[in-house]
This record gives structure tokens, sequence and C-alpha cells, in this order.
């Protein structure tokens, strides 16, 4: 039987088919290897014309470590064996530059079986080759990105949770090597009771639905330790929406949160401070009165004398530590407001020296205080700069045996002055130098406790309003057993003005009506006797309602009304007593144990006249009442 002929007119169709590609190479190899046909694509893809090309080598394609290695003659053995073979490499075009080919192989048959040469087919994918080159750098750089990462736990979880990568932030934060815990479920991390309640599934199911999560909680690392971790949880989706996994990211956030711990255990011991002093005020305040009631009558008793002393020294001891303490807290919160003025320097010598001279005298030490003849100003709170200079004549007075000597040296130094407070005391050990200077720090051990004790709070405090001054306080000595020195250093104002002079308080004569409003009946009735022994006329009264009623009779010139009172306050008590004619005029006073500055504002901005802080020393009770007795036209009395 006779075989059928091929159709000239379709291998005609067919090699015009095969002319007109021109984005694929399409060319004939004989048996060995030589090219025997050549299309416009393949042309246009190697840059050889047909006739240049045509009778060479298929190698001539090839790079020479291609060639070198007989790549050529391999690629024809496999098509040869196989049929069709199909690679991807460099190729060279006509011009030397290279390209990355997609090359085809097809081994081609005669009728008996016979190799007759081979079909290639070449595509020119530098382009793929060189975004896939891309990618993969990209991702490699971002590998490595991820890897060099030490502050941030970066790991991806399969769908089940289960751990495929991790990286150095993973293994410093949670104490894994990579081969430890990949192929792990991530439930590891979680605390038995967190794995009882579910929260990885919970974690995963909630990144699933609504595609990233963030949880703060403790997590366990490999040693059983806990830390306080931020985790962000995000759920990874192919294109189709179909759910790839989980990238998760977690932070250590132990320290931030011990800081916060520690500013809100600071925060409540600031509140429960200005309530303990409130609350130590009160009972502070009919003791007060008392020995100033004692003070004021003629006690005919030394012995009686004496102890009334003792308890005037050692009350107004306590109020300082109460004073000291609410110190404290606003130093720590930034409360603490200067109110500059330009200050004689003398001046606040010589209120410092008279507030301890008590403490001086009891302990029988000698005080020498030398200052130059010309005065020296400084810029700065009389109050605070006060403050400073006694606690150190304090410490000075604690802490030097009785019959000590204590010196108290003002010198000018060009744009500054030195303040230098020295002792023969117990002296100082040269490794504690700087550390008294800590807070609830003292010196020696801290522990002791007795006559000589304290909260180590005023050395901090010294310091702290110094600095604030503009100025420093350092402390010296030779060692223990040996004294001490302790230097102030502050600016120097270039004014030379003084400070308006503020008159002393006169005492106050009688004729005042005075109101005192008060739930502490012993603080009201002390009170009461303290103004009466005053020469005035006073009335008392227990809560805000009773104070209303005794005010509409009474016409007070002045009232004392307490604040923290049951029931009615003493804001809503003022409210009240402005809005009856009997006490519309009064002098209102808010009488408190509450004194620091935002108290004081709040009163102020209340309306009350003044803010007198539990217990009211008799000198500011003098004050007071000399200027409402200004205010109502009356003179004091000799």
């Amino acid at each position: 039987m006779a075989k059928p002929q091929s159709d000239p007119s379709t291998e005609q169709r067919l090699q015009l088919l095969v002319e007109a590609v021109v984005d694929y190479g399409i060319f004939q190899l004989d048996p060995d290897g030589r090219v025997v046909s050549w299309n416009t694509g393949a042309e246009k893809l190697k840059g050889w014309r047909r006739e240049e090309i045509v009778g060479q080598h298929f190698s001539v394609f090839y790079p020479r470590e291609a060639i070198d290695t007989g790549w050529p003659e391999e690629e024809l053995r496999l098509a040869r064996a196989r049929g069709r073979f199909e690679d991807e490499g460099w190729r060279l075009r006509k011009d030397g530059s290279r390209f990355w080919a997609n090359v085809v192989i097809t081994a081609l048959h005669g009728p008996d079986g016979e190799l007759t040469g081979f079909a290639k087919i070449t595509r020119d994918l530098t382009e793929r080759r060189q975004y896939e080159e891309s990618l993969r750098a990209s991702e490699e750089r971002f590998r490595l990105l991820v890897d060099s990462v030490r502050d941030y736990a970066i790991f991806m979880l399969d769908p089940d949770g289960i751990v495929r990568s991790w990286n150095a932030g993973a293994k410093a934060i949670k104490g894994y090597e990579a081969g430890e815990i990949v192929g792990r479920h991530f439930s590891a991390f979680y605390t038995p009771e967190g794995k009882a309640a579910g929260l990885p599934e919970q974690e995963l199911a909630a990144a699933r639905e609504l595609g990233r999560i963030e949880d703060e909680g403790w997590r366990v690392r490999k040693d059983g330790s806990l830390f306080w971790a931020n985790v962000v949880v995000t759920a990874i989706k192919g294109p189709g929406g179909d759910l790839r996994g989980f990238a998760k990211v977690t932070r250590d956030m132990s320290e931030r949160r011990r800081l916060q711990e520690l500013e809100s255990s600071s925060r409540r011991m600031n509140e429960f401070l200005a309530m303990l002093a409130h609350e130590l005020r009160n009972p502070l305040a009919p003791i007060r009165n008392a020995v100033t009631i004692m003070q004021l009558e003629t006690l005919a008793s030394p012995v009686l004398r004496n102890c009334r002393d003792v308890i005037d020294r050692q009350l107004t001891h306590v109020t300082r530590l109460v004073d000291d303490l609410l110190d404290v807290g606003r130093l720590t919160t930034g409360k603490i407001k200067l109110r500059k003025e330009l200050l004689r320097l003398s001046d606040v010598v010589a209120r410092s020296v008279e507030t301890v001279r008590p403490l001086i005298a009891a302990r029988r030490h000698a005080l020498e205080v030398d200052q130059p003849a010309e005065p020296i100003y400084v810029n700065g709170d009389a109050t605070r700069l006060s403050q400073v200079l006694q606690n150190l004549l304090v410490n000075a007075a604690r802490y030097t045996p009785e019959g000590g000597r204590i010196v108290l040296d003002v010198a000018a130094l060009d744009n500054f002055v030195n303040l230098r407070v020295q002792d023969n005391g117990r002296g100082i050990a040269a490794e504690n130098l700087e550390s008294i200077f800590q807070l609830f720090m003292q010196g020696e051990s801290g522990t002791s406790v007795g006559a000589d004790s304290g909260l180590g709070i005023g050395l901090t405090l010294a310091r702290s309003l110094a600095e604030m001054h503009g100025g420093t306080i350092e402390a010296h000595s030779p060692g223990p057993g040996q004294g001490s020195t302790f230097t102030v250093r502050l600016p120097r104002s270039a004014q030379a003005a003084p400070a308006e002079e503020q008159p002393e308080p006169e005492e106050a004569g009688g004729g005042l009506r005075v109101l005192v409003i008060d739930d502490n009946r012993d603080s009201a009735d002390s009170a009461c006797d303290v103004l009466r022994l005053l020469g005035n006329r006073v009335e008392c009264a227990y809560d805000g309602r009773a104070g209303v009623a005794a005010a509409a009779d009474f016409k007070p010139h002045m009232i004392l009304l307490d604040l923290a009172m049951p029931g009615m306050d003493g804001y809503e008590t003022r409210r009240q007593l402005r809005s009856q004619p009997g006490a519309a005029t009064a002098f209102l006073v808010a009488m408190t144990g509450f004194g620091n500055e935002d108290d004081k504002r709040r009163t102020r901005e209340a309306g009350f006249d003044a803010h007198m802080t539990k217990p009211v020393e008799l000198d500011a009770l003098m004050s007071l009442l000399n200027a409402v007795r200004g205010r109502e036209g009356m003179q004091p009395a000799p």
C-alpha cells in the first residue's frame, strides 16, 4: 500500500506561519547540530540573518562556560533520548550580549524512525528573569532585615498555628533556637492559665476574622520565666482569599510595664502622703492651739513651763516632717513652683536661724553666724531658700553631740554667693558624701531610730530646691567623728535695690467677731480658746449647717472654715454663707489640712479670702487678725 503524500500547499502554509512568528526563535538543526532553517523570530531574537547562520553549529549561541562543559551536545543527547528536552539558561546574540532563554528541543524522525534532526524553539525571558531575581533579592533583603531585628520577635505560623520561621529577635526574647521551636505549636509561649482559657486559639480566630489583632499579656520564655508581651497577629491570605498562615510580632514590654507600675505606685504614694498629711494635721491643730493657750496664759510651775516648751518643740518637729513628706510628693511630680523675688540674703539667714534656734538651744550648741557687712541680693523664693538653710542647720544640730559648735558663714564670690554650714559633729564617711542626698537615705546605715533619726528627706529637698534656684549643694567631711561642712552655692543678683520690706505682724487687739466652723471638736474648741485669749468675740459650730445658722445672728467679721466636713463641705458652706446678709461680707478663711499650691489655688478660685494650713502658727493667725481689723477700720490694741 502506498504511503500518503504530504500536501505541498500545507507545508508552504506551515512554513509561512513559522516565518511570521517574531516572538519566538524557531529553527531546525541537522542530526549533528548544524542550523538548517531560520525564521524571522530567530533573526530578531539572536541577531543573525539567515545567510549568516545557516550551516553553523548551534553551539555558537552558548556562552564559553557552557561550551566547555559540553552542554550543547548534552542537550541534543537528552532530546534524542527523551524525544523532547526543555531548559533555561544564558544564551548569546550575534553582538555577544546575553539573554535568558527558554529552550525547547524536539527530536525529528523520518518515516522509518531514523533521526533526521531537531526542531528548536527559543524564547527571550530576560525581563521575567530580572523580575524574579529582583523579587528574590528583595525577599533576601527582607529576610536578612527580619533576621537581624533583635528587639522584636518576628515569626510565621501556618494556618494551624505551627511555627514556620524564627528570627534572631524571637531567639533573644523567647530563648528558643530555631531548631527547637520550628514545627511546634505557638501555644508553647502561653501560660498554663492562658492555654486553659483557649487564648492561643482565640488569637488566631480573631486575626482570621479581623485581619489583624493586637494584645498584651504574660508570655512564657523557654526557661519558664514570664515577660509582659505586646503581640500583633496578622492573617496572611493568598490572591483568592485563602488563608496561608499568620505573621506574628512580639515585643517584650516588661520594662515599660514596670515603669508604669512604678508611676502608678508613686502616684498612689503621693495621694496617700497628701491624705496622711491632712489626717495628721487635724490632730496637730488642736495640739498647737493648746500649746498657744499655754503660752498666752501664765504658768507658775517651772515643770509645766518646761513640759509646754517640750511639746512646742516636738510639735514643730512633727509639723516639719509632715511638710517634708508633702514636699517630696510635690517634688517627684514637678508640682513645686517657685515664687521668685529680689531677696536680701541676710533676711533669709535671719529667718532660718530664728526657726532653728530653739533646737540649737535645746542641745546647748554654740551658733556663730558670719555675714559680710554689705548686703547681698539673690532672686529666689524666700520660703524655699529658708527651707534649704533650715534643713542644713537642723541636720547640724541633730547630728552634733550636745554642746557642739555650728558655724554659718556667708561669702560673696564673683557672681555667686556661698553659704557654708559647718559643725564638729559625727561627720560623714567618704563613700556616703553623695548618697546622703538620695531620698530616704541617712548617714551611717540609716537604720538607727532615736533622737537623731529622721526620714532622710531634708537633704534631698535642700539639694533639689537649691538646683531649682540655679545653685548647688555639696558635702565635705574629713571622716566619721570629724564634723562636716555643707556648702550652698547660689547665683547673686546684679540688682542692688533691696526687696520691699514687709511690716512685722503686730499684736492683734480685741473687738473682732470670729466664727469657727470645724467638725473636729478639739480643733474647733481650742481655736476658739486661742481667739478669745487674743481678745476676740468667738462662736463655734461643728458642721456646715450649724455654721450657716450661727452666722445669721452672729454677723462675724471673720470666719475660719474647715473644708473636709461630712455632709455639707466647706465649699458648699461658703456658698450658702455668701447668700445671707449676716456673712455676705465676712472675711472667709479656708482652714484645712490640705496645703499644697493646687489646694490654695482651688480655695482662691472658689472665693475664699485666705488659706491657712493646719496646724496654724500663732504669728500667722495674729497677722491675719490684724489684716481683718485693718479691713474693718480697727486699730490693733497695744
